[in-house]
């Protein structure tokens, strides 16, 4: 995990009525405000996949990366209140971006455009030397320049053999059967990993961020997607519904989140 996630992990104690005011954001769900009738005025989360030419980062570490950085930059101070009640500075946009319809939008860097990246307000998250950066949510029309001029398609990453699940640890699974370009799973696992911390109990989330908000990202095949399905019918799975804006039809169940 890269120091400005770490940072937002530890540096909590004693912060309780912080930390319990920003969890209590994500576990009321989110807001479903209708569009603005300016789509400039549409408001999204930018994630950052970090996707050098020479060497790209194995997909499903990636993947696991903007999980993190997603849901590290939802429970950071800089969003809420910290343990006086003052506002963080990202609230108000933050909070905007919650009570509104979710949107993520994923752009590749490389190079001098990663590293201006790091510059916009947001988190950077380290998985195994596969790294993205979660930022601030904004309006789109006002997306910072350094952002705007990343691309967001061209590339994708081979899927990948990851190996075993970590003991104890939430499990994404991705539903193969969609084939969704990493861009777009980038933005489904972080949606996610909100889900799935919102569904905690605060005592759980603030476990879940001493560990730093591991998790696994791993590709489900046709049989394990409908046994899958029966465990979010019995509660005891969340799935991630797309509005189908972008790849797949509206209602497609593209992640299904296991604690």
């Amino acid at each position: 995990m890269t120091e400005s996630c770490r940072d937002a992990v530890t540096g909590e104690a004693g912060a309780d009525f912080g930390w319990a005011a920003r969890h209590a954001v994500l576990a009321a769900g989110y807001g479903g405000r209708p569009d603005p009738d300016d789509p400039a005025q549409v408001l999204a989360m930018p994630i950052v996949l970090h996707i050098p030419k020479a060497d790209p980062p194995p997909r499903s570490a990636l993947l696991e990366a903007a999980a993190t950085a997603t849901v590290a930059l939802c429970l950071d101070p800089r969003v809420g209140p910290d343990e006086t009640g003052a506002p963080g500075p990202w609230q108000a946009d933050y909070q905007a971006w919650v009570g509104s319809r979710i949107r993520k939008v994923s752009r590749r860097a490389r190079g001098a455009g990663w590293r201006a990246a790091q510059e916009v307000d947001g988190i950077t998250v380290d998985v195994d030397g596969a790294q993205a950066r979660a930022l601030v949510p904004v309006a789109v029309g006002a997306l910072d320049p350094r952002i705007r001029k990343l691309q967001i398609g061209g590339t994708d990453l081979d899927h990948d053999d990851p190996g075993e699940i970590p003991d104890g640890v939430p499990v994404l699974w991705i539903n193969s059967v969609l084939d969704m370009t990493v861009g777009k799973a980038a933005a489904q696992v972080g949606h996610a990993s909100m889900l799935i911390a919102g569904a905690m109990t605060t005592e759980q989330a603030r476990a879940w961020a001493a560990t730093g908000y591991r998790c696994a990202v791993r590709d489900a095949d046709v049989g394990l997607w409908e046994t899958l399905t029966i465990e979010v019918v019995r509660g005891r799975a969340i799935a991630v519904r797309d509005a189908g804006f972008t790849e797949v039809a509206p209602g497609s169940m593209t992640v299904i989140a296991c604690p």
